[in-house]
């Protein structure tokens, strides 16, 4: 089963939705499962992981529903304030949905502390107990925290979005090299290839800009650890669905692809096979 481990759906709202800035007019508008589910079927892939795009409950409970009229979405990763106090009392209402399968906060537009403190590292902690994953999203300059978060929770399933949102155009840099094989060391956590086409100069891109990113990424995390996720509608900025995918299929071989494209999603989402 071929899995895309990473998109969104929302209604557009300028209010709800203002990081969709006026150089985004491409996706100032609904994006909803009708209009990615035929984009999955032309493209050979089998199903979706729906992640939250806005920081409410109100959008975990939309993407559930949309998980449950469209059965080609697989999981969903959705959004619960981790420093509330009911915390562990939110996760178990959402968890009555076999979709909810993770939490997302978007902590690049946190200030770099965000991962340190006391009140998020306790609502870490209230994840594994009611088997969620959590989706790391950080710039490249976060990632010491997300070292040190991953490291002080040894049995939590992580994953980092968007290989840490490096600099594509400008190729890998030491740093970004370095963090990325400490957070690799800690086997408790995944990559998802994701996202990585919006990271480029102007949105402008060659398919060689990804190869030594992803050269280092399968280096460092094995391709037992590694997801494809399309980041659709949010890709469309830069690139269709079909050459999004096609820098992922062309890079590993035969033998490697099934891992990438979905084993390892349906694993570490749990995600019962068809």
């Amino acid at each position: 089963m071929n899995i895309d481990a990473h998109q969104h759906f929302w209604q557009y709202d300028p209010e709800k939705d203002a990081w969709i800035d006026e150089t985004m007019q491409t996706i100032r508008r609904d994006f909803m499962p009708s209009d990615l589910q035929t984009v999955l079927e032309n493209n050979g892939m089998d199903g979706c992981v729906a992640v939250q795009a806005s920081q409410s409950e109100e959008e975990t409970l939309f993407l559930l529903e949309c998980a449950r009229q469209n059965p080609f979405i697989k999981a969903v990763v959705g959004w619960a304030d981790l420093q509330a106090e009911n915390i562990k009392e939110v996760l178990a209402r959402f968890s009555e949905d076999p979709g909810f399968r993770g939490v997302r906060h978007v902590v690049q537009g946190e200030p770099d502390d965000f991962m340190f403190r006391p009140a998020f590292r306790r609502g870490i902690a209230e994840l594994e107990p009611q088997g969620l994953t959590y989706d790391i999203l950080v710039y490249a300059r976060q990632l010491p925290a997300a070292i040190d978060l991953v490291r002080e929770f040894p049995a939590q399933r992580f994953v980092l979005d968007h290989i840490a949102k490096p600099v594509i155009s400008a190729g890998p840099d030491k740093e970004w090299t370095e963090n990325m094989r400490l957070l690799a060391q800690c086997d408790n956590v995944y990559c998802k290839l994701s996202g990585m086409v919006t990271e480029t100069r102007n949105w402008k891109w060659q398919q060689d800009d990804f190869t030594p990113f992803l050269e280092i990424v399968t280096e460092t995390f094995g391709t037992d650890r590694l997801m494809y996720g399309s980041d659709w509608p949010v890709c469309l900025l830069a690139a269709e669905y079909e050459k999004v995918l096609k820098i992922v299929r062309d890079f590993y071989s035969e033998s490697e692809l099934p891992k990438v494209m979905g084993q390892n999603a349906i694993r570490f989402y749990g995600i019962p096979e068809e």
